[in-house]
């Protein structure tokens, strides 16, 4: 058993201290967290220094002296330990170098004045030193694996903060244009009210088509003003993909921590990837309320059922023709001539037509695009029946059909079965509600996959009564 530390050994426990002060000081970054004991640590070499200028002038020559350095440098470093207790690695190492302190003072206190180790003792301090190496270098690699961990979630953190505080810039600036460009709708609003008034009074129908058509650019006009921050939005989380990828070949360099950063740039990319869908399904939700957004008086009149789905099949058709010229469709009205006028708000009730009409015209073109049907023809049909004090609305058509697991969530406020940009979900929902809250009516959808989809619209006659 060799005997602890002496006098000779001050030359090289010196260099030895100060290189376990530097790598602590590194490992726990104290330059940044206990700046003065980082400087202090700088000196660890100064007290073996002194010892030595010691020995020599009074020619002192001891094994304690070594004994008596190595034990202020362990000392040392664990009231740096102590002072970090509050870090997880820290706390580690500190648990690590506990049983080697013990060891090393036990051997002091064991050993004779000449610095030698009584041989009956060394069994038992050649166990005790392993067993105290061992737990050491152990807990050496779970510090530092803590670290590691510590720094991965610190690093997470940083961009959560980051993605986090552009995106509030960008929804500030949003609520800025938005307010700026509200003000300016509001008084072209006033304006366009003015005009309307005075044409009124000479022209109605012609009031109520220029109206439509005003508010319909007014609309277009909000559109386009929230579209363009949504698509700064959707531009920024594009651009940040693409700066993954050539993070990605960076990480192939040799001095880079591979595995640390490919699990960082995943899932950085994903997020950045979710926040471009989102955007574009902002965008597309913004359209579907404006398109939604028209009020209306809120007064039940008389109105004539049969006049009311003609214009709007019609409407719905032309529409739909705008976009595509080469459409064209078999429209099937069959309306009963008898039908009384029902109490309704004629604007509202339209838009549920419209918005009915549209979906079965879309559903037709949709199937004969897909192709591969022989002697497909696109067909809708809209159809009004009296039945007791109820009137129903029939809104047919022979597209693709709804599948019975869709049909339940049908009504469901933004549910669509339509392709990303081209459904908000929101006309059903609208639709229903309208027809349920709005007219005291019921709203049902039959459909076969592949055959059919039909809509029933069942309206009291009399509402007041």
């Amino acid at each position: 058993m060799a005997h602890s530390a002496g006098y000779g050994d001050l030359f090289y426990l010196a260099p030895m201290a100060y290189g376990m002060a530097r790598g602590l000081s590194r490992f726990l970054d104290l330059p940044q967290r206990l700046p003065r004991w980082h400087r202090a640590l700088n000196y660890i070499w100064v007290p073996a220094a002194v010892l030595i200028v010691i020995s020599l002038a009074f020619s002192f020559k001891s094994p304690i002296l070594g004994d008596v350095y190595w034990l202020l440098v362990l000392f040392a470093l664990l009231g740096v330990l102590l002072a970090l207790r509050h870090y997880r690695p820290a706390r580690t190492l500190l648990f690590a170098t506990a049983p080697f302190v013990v060891y090393k003072v036990l051997e002091i206190i064991i050993e004779d004045s000449n610095g030698k180790i009584p041989k009956s003792f060394d069994a038992f301090l050649d166990t005790t030193q392993g067993f105290v190496i061992i737990w050491l270098i152990t807990f050496i690699f779970i510090a530092r694996s803590q670290k590691k961990q510590l720094e991965k979630e610190r690093v997470l953190r940083e961009e959560e903060e980051k993605a986090k505080r552009l995106i509030e810039a960008q929804n500030v600036e949003l609520e800025r244009l938005v307010a700026e460009r509200t003000a300016a709708l509001t008084h072209q609003a006033q304006e366009l009210s003015g005009a309307l008034v005075e044409l009124r009074t000479t022209q109605a129908q012609l009031v109520q088509s220029e109206k439509m058509a005003s508010l319909g650019e007014l609309t277009a006009g909000i559109a386009h003003e929230i579209q363009n921050p949504l698509n700064f939005v959707n531009n920024f989380a594009d651009v940040s993909a693409e700066l993954i990828t050539e993070l990605e070949e960076e990480q192939l360099k040799p001095d880079r921590d591979l595995e640390l950063e490919a699990e960082l740039l995943a899932d950085l990319k994903q997020n950045l990837l979710k926040i471009s869908q989102h955007g574009g399904r902002a965008a597309s939700i913004v359209r579907g309320m404006l398109e939604h957004s028209r009020t209306s008086s809120g007064e039940r009149t008389p109105t004539d059922i049969n006049q009311l789905a003609d214009e709007y099949l019609r409407l719905a058709y032309h529409g739909l023709r705008a976009k595509d010229k080469t459409f064209n469709a078999t429209l099937k009205p069959d309306f009963d001539p008898a039908l009384p006028p029902v109490e309704a708000i004629a604007q509202d009730l339209g838009r549920v037509l419209l918005n009915l009409l549209s979906n079965a015209f879309y559903a037709v073109r949709q199937r004969q695009m897909r192709g591969g049907e022989a002697g497909y023809a696109p067909t809708v049909g809209i159809s009004t029946r009296r039945v007791g004090d109820k009137v129903e609305i029939r809104v047919r058509d022979n597209g693709q059909g709804i599948p019975e697991a869709v049909r339940a969530k049908i009504f469901q406020p933004f549910f669509t079965t339509k392709p990303t940009g081209e459904g908000t979900g929101l006309g059903l929902s609208l639709s229903y509600d309208i027809v349920t809250q709005g007219h005291g009516g019921t709203l049902s959808v039959t459909s076969q996959e592949g055959s059919f989809t039909e809509f029933l619209i069942s309206l009291p006659i009399n509402q007041a009564g």
